[in-house]
């Protein structure tokens, strides 16, 4: 009675085990360079570096090949132009009612004919286009954010991958 009386709450009870409700926590650390770190990058090397790498992957990509080559660096193009880690998506299965896993995920994809088929008719064309667009928004102040964007969707207009 006496800490009622100063303001301060008491401690409450510990429940039991069986009437406790399992508590998951999934602690990401900060993935990449900052905020002020990826900006420099782009203004001194991102610029001139994804714009070569744009280039060269639409070329490869061109020739049966090296296509593989072609694609790792599509899928690559936020990285280079930003410094932007890739995105993981993550899973929580609970395994008993103590237990929970959590697991880094692939997303699901459409089917690889599919892709293919986009792929040969509107991809290898239009991601060309798309990336043009996207790294002469770059250049702007302005449309920088939609240039990012474009850049960050680059695997799905050329292939309809999901990140």
């Amino acid at each position: 009675m006496a800490m009622e009386e100063q303001g301060q709450p008491q401690p409450e009870p510990a429940q039991p085990a069986a009437s406790r409700q399992p508590q998951v926590v999934v602690q990401v650390g900060q993935q990449g360079p900052g905020c002020l770190v990826r900006a420099l990058w782009f203004v001194f090397v991102g610029w001139w570096l994804g714009q070569l790498a744009v280039l060269s992957a639409w070329f490869l990509n061109l020739l049966i090949l090296t296509l593989p080559l072609g694609m790792y660096i599509l899928n690559r193009l936020p990285q280079i132009f930003t410094l932007r880690p890739s995105s993981v998506q993550w899973q929580v299965q609970q395994v008993n009612p103590d237990v929970a896993v959590v697991s880094a995920v692939e997303v699901p994809q459409r089917d690889f004919w599919v892709r293919t088929v986009y792929f040969v008719l509107v991809g290898w064309w239009f991601s060309l286009i798309w990336l043009e667009v996207a790294w002469l928004a770059g250049l702007t102040l302005i449309l920088l954010p939609l240039s990012f964007w474009m850049f960050s969707m680059s695997a799905a207009v050329t292939t309809l991958r999901r990140t």
